[in-house]
Formats: C-alpha cells, sequence, structure tokens
C-alpha cells in the first residue's frame, strides 16, 4: 500500500502562482511514476503532468510552460508549480502514484485549487 498526502491547494487570482506538494509512503516500488490528475464538475478526470522515478515528465498541452513539476526521490514527494494561473485551472488536484511493474494505481484525497478571474 502507498499513502499519498497532498498539500498547497488554495484560492488564488488569475495570473498568480501556487505550489501543490505530495508525499509518497509504505510501500515504494524503487521504479514509479507519479503525478497529478484534475477534476471538475461533469468531467473525467485530466491528467495534468507525470514525472517517472528517472525525470521523464509528460505534460497536458493546457499548461506546458505554465506548470512545472518535480520530485524529490529521497523524500519520496513531488512537487507541481503552477504559475500564471487560469479560471480554467480551477479543480480539485489529486496526485497519482503508480507502481511499476505492476501498474497499481494509488490517489491522494485531492486538494482544491481556485482561481479567481
Amino acid at each position: 500500500q502507498v499513502q499519498l498526502v497532498e498539500s498547497g491547494g488554495g484560492l488564488v487570482q488569475a495570473g498568480g502562482s501556487l505550489r501543490l506538494s505530495c508525499a509518497a509512503s509504505g510501500s515504494i516500488s524503487r521504479i514509479n511514476v507519479m503525478g497529478w490528475y484534475r477534476q471538475t464538475p461533469g468531467k473525467h478526470h485530466e491528467l495534468v503532468v507525470l514525472i517517472s522515478s528517472s525525470g521523464n515528465t509528460n505534460y497536458a498541452e493546457s499548461v506546458k510552460g505554465r506548470f512545472t513539476i518535480s520530485r524529490d526521490g529521497a523524500k519520496n514527494t513531488v512537487y507541481l508549480q503552477m504559475n500564471s494561473l487560469k479560471a480554467e485551472d480551477t479543480a480539485v488536484y489529486y496526485c497519482s502514484f503508480k507502481s511499476m511493474p505492476t501498474m497499481v494505481n494509488y490517489w491522494g484525497k485531492g486538494t482544491l485549487v481556485t482561481v479567481s478571474s
């Protein structure tokens, strides 16, 4: 089992910045993929960004150039720096952890990001 604890959500004005954190604990596989998804009412989970344990990243087109993911392997923590936030970035952001090679996915409880226009 892997437990994920997110922090850093909140209310920010359009054009502002927020930083999300997600700390993983438990049975951490050496090879894994961590990242963030988001969900707004009536929409499916939308991929925001993923980062592998080797550092490869995959960003959604809508956040490229504005969001940056990083990870601290020693702390099993990922960070999402969100700049130039827009109203459409408003969502609940969920941290994800996928163990390899089992492909078992774990989710955090979510943190709300609200961008006022």
